[in-house]
Parts: C-alpha cells; structure tokens; sequence
C-alpha cells in the first residue's frame, strides 16, 4: 500500500469512528463520582462543556546510544527539552466526543553541554529551540457498552523553519498518530491497569531528496515511516488523591520508504496527586533500557499539571 492510499484508508476509519460513537445513545451519568487523577484516564471523554487544560514538560538527556546494531556506545550529552500543551472540550451530548488542539515546543543542546542549559532556549551551533508543532486533535469513545475504550487522532503540523547546517530541533514530518486507549479498574478502586497502543504515519520528502544547502536533512530521518509504540501502566491508589504507577514501552519506527527503522525499550516509574477539585500535578521518570539502530539510551524527567473543569 503506498502512502497516499495508507492516509486516505486511516481517514476513512477515523470518520466511520466519529459517526458510529454520535450515532449510539447517550450515555448514563450517574456513575460514582471519583477523583480526576482515577476518573479521567486517556481513555474517558469529557461531558459537553468540560474543559481539558494540560501543560507537560520533560527533559531527555543521553550520554550513550546504540551504534548501528544493539552496542552502546558513548557520546556527549545531548538532551532535549519538551513542553507539550493540550487543550480539550467535549461536544456531544452523549460524552463520546471530544475535540482539541495541541501545541509543542523544544529546546535542545548537544555537544557536551549540561542537561539543564535546555532551559536557556538558546539559538547557537550547539543549541536550538522554538515553537516546532501544532496539532488538531480528535477524541473518540466508539463503544456505547466499553466506556473506557477511546481513541485519540490528532495531525502535527511542522510550523519551525528550516535552517542550514542547523543543530537538530524536531522532525520535518506532518505526522498523524492516532492512539487506542483501555482501562481497568480492580481490587475495590485500589488499582488500575492502562494500555496504551499507538499508530503514528510520519509524511514527507525522504532526507536523501532534500536539498542539502538549504535544509537540516537530518530532521527528515523519520519521514515515510510508521511509529508503534506499545505501553502498560499499573497504578496503585493508596488514596482516593494520590496514585504511584510503574510502566513499561516498546516503540517501534517501521520504514515504509525512508530507508531508516528503530525500535527500543523502556521502563518508568511515576506518581499524580490530585490538588484540588480541578487540578493534578504529576512526576515521572523513564529509562531507555535497550534499542537498536542509533537509539538513545538516556533518561527522561517529567512534570506536569493538569486541570479539569
């Protein structure tokens, strides 16, 4: 299947989604009522009128990357500086749609320098940053009878320009990722199990047809391939308030034409804490514990809030 063929059948599943979750009947609201830190995973849709605000920040930094095939090897520090906005509302009457608009920012240093300088946002040979991508984005409960089965659809959108021999910034791809949420709650509200699976098309020039004189062309490493990552999360609830959970990830980058594939895994810990009424913060740490084919080997640090009203 060549890559328009592949976009035009993933729009296609998208709509038919959409139209089956609006035309099933409304849902019943009188479930119990439970903190949003157990309540609004991934996979719960927002009532019409609600508000989803999320602003998270993270910090990757790597010292050690595979070589072409599985061996480590050590490089200076590179690290990477992520803030990602999402912003959400719900629609339908029946809470099985949402709509929304993400927006991402970066910031990243390499050669050597030292994992917070990201935090400098500067412009320079060893350092850039920027606004880099903007995203519609669609939420979906497809399912009357499996309220926590949803999936979330959203387009990225490369806004940054390009730049001659230009420290790396983010990829120079119109990406479409399209995630599958599930849920389950056990053991009287005390733990929950979350899967996640995710099917990202990145689209765009391969890096070998850009022109080199004009463009960073290693921004185009990802494009015409399919990004797969796969993760589980348990969550334990010592509290109604506060939740720990452990996760797991494995990511695959699939080419379909680029010439480039990867694939690696990760472990993480985290927690959430429920503010207020409306707002959660939430921390988290991950480590890239294996890859293949120049896969970064370092450590993510996470932070963010989260408010639902």
């Amino acid at each position: 299947m060549n890559t328009k063929n592949l976009f035009v059948t993933i729009l296609a599943l998208l709509f038919v989604g959409v139209s089956f979750a609006q035309d099933q009947d409304q849902d019943d609201d009188t479930a119990d009522q439970k903190n949003n830190i157990q309540e609004f995973t991934p996979s719960k849709l927002l009532k019409k009128g609600q508000w989803d605000i999320k602003f998270f920040n993270s910090i990757y930094t790597q010292t050690e990357r595979t070589d072409a095939g599985n061996n480590s090897v050590t490089i200076p520090r590179e690290t990477f500086f992520t803030n990602t906005t999402e912003i959400y509302t719900g629609i339908s009457d029946n809470r099985r749609v949402n709509i929304g608009f993400i927006f991402q920012v970066r910031s990243n240093t390499f050669g050597g320098a030292g994992a917070l300088d990201v935090l400098q946002f500067k412009d320079n040979d060893n350092a850039r940053s920027g606004l880099t991508t903007i995203a519609p984005s669609i939420r979906v409960q497809p399912f009357k009878n499996i309220s926590n089965f949803s999936f979330t659809s959203s387009v990225y959108l490369p806004i940054f320009k390009d730049k001659a021999n230009a420290p790396y910034l983010d990829k120079r791809s119109v990406f479409w990722e399209t995630k599958f949420f599930y849920d389950k709650t056990f053991g009287q509200d005390k733990w929950q199990l979350f899967t996640q699976a995710d099917f990202g098309f990145n689209f765009g020039e391969k890096g070998s047809d850009a022109d080199p004189n004009s463009a960073n062309i290693s921004e185009r490493f990802a494009n015409n391939s399919l990004f797969l990552p796969l993760a589980v999360f348990l969550s334990y609830f010592p509290t109604p308030e506060l939740t720990f959970y452990g996760n797991t990830k494995q990511a695959f980058l699939i080419d379909l034409g680029n010439d480039f594939a990867q694939n690696s895994t990760s472990l993480g810990i985290g927690s959430k804490y429920q503010l207020t009424d409306v707002l959660n913060v939430e921390a988290s740490f991950d480590k890239f514990v294996r890859g293949n084919n120049f896969q970064g080997l370092g450590q993510t640090f996470s932070i963010g809030l989260r408010a639902i009203f």
